[in-house]
Formats: C-alpha cells, structure tokens, sequence
C-alpha cells in the first residue's frame, strides 16, 4: 500500500498552471514543511522538519490554487510516486513527491493568521451583493468554534 498522511506548513504559495489541450486541468505544486517528532540531536543540532514537495491534481489543485498561502497549515493524503528525467547538461535527475488525494485546512483561518501574521492570508470573496466591503457595526469576537452564553443564563444551567 501506498499512502502519504502529512500534516504541515507551505514554505511559499503554491505554483499553479493549467495543462494544455481540449480538457484543461489544474497543477499545483508546493511544499510541506513537516515536523518531525523528535526536534533536534542530542547537541542540540539537527533538521527540525522535512520539506515534503507535493503536486495536486484537478479539483484538489484548484483547491490549493484558490486557499493555499505561505504559511497555512494543511492536511493532506496522498501517495508517494517517483519519477526521473534528464535536465539540459543531461544528467539523470530523480524525483519524489506526494500526489494529493485529500487535502484539508488543518486549523481554523483565526489561527492560521495569528500563526503566520494576517498579511499572507485574505478570506474568498463571497458571491453575491455589493462587491465594497461593508464596516461591521460591532467588533465581532474571534470565531473559535463555541457558542457564546450570555450571562444571565447561568442560573438556567444545569451544572455549575
């Protein structure tokens, strides 16, 4: 069996272009940067990460080609394939990378942001209304995935 599982960090924004021909597909390519478990040798030296190349396909590259940036965290599945060609002084180069079958945001948009800065990072523009951006009324507090309770209803809570 063949399967990659890798969760990490893209080094730069991904390479995207379009095969040629009737039935145009996308090609994204990139780079992971994985952490490995164990950080450093003894002395204190040492790789801390492996910078995995992977390549995607299709809707998995258009994907890549419309959320991936510099310094988002990704999980992705995929499997390992290995390839050679010859390069202009004719030298036999070998290759390897991961070919994407699943690819996922591996934390939340909020984290990514505060993980890398907000400057690499912009939400897709959402379809529909006015293309000018609209000024919240109110700071809106981080979406962290919980439900804010108001505090009156604490009283109403069957644990505390």
């Amino acid at each position: 069996m063949n399967k990659a599982m890798l969760t990490g960090r893209l080094t730069r924004d991904p390479n995207v272009r379009y095969s040629q021909g009737e039935n145009q597909m996308c090609i994204a390519r990139f780079t992971l940067a994985v952490d490995r478990r164990r950080t450093r040798n003894q002395d204190g030296s040492g790789q801390t990460a492996d910078f995995i190349s992977c390549v995607a396909f299709g809707k998995q590259g258009e994907f890549v080609e419309k959320y991936a940036r510099k310094g988002m965290k990704f999980d992705v599945v995929g499997r390992i394939q290995t390839g050679s060609y010859q390069n202009k002084d004719g030298q036999t180069v070998y290759t390897t990378d991961v070919v994407i079958d699943e690819i996922e945001f591996g934390e939340s948009k909020n984290a990514s942001a505060a993980a890398a800065g907000s400057d690499y990072y912009q939400a897709p523009p959402v379809s529909g209304g006015s293309s000018a951006p609209s000024a919240p009324s109110t700071p809106q507090p981080a979406d962290d995935g919980f439900m804010n309770v108001p505090d009156e209803i604490d009283d109403e809570l069957p644990f505390n």
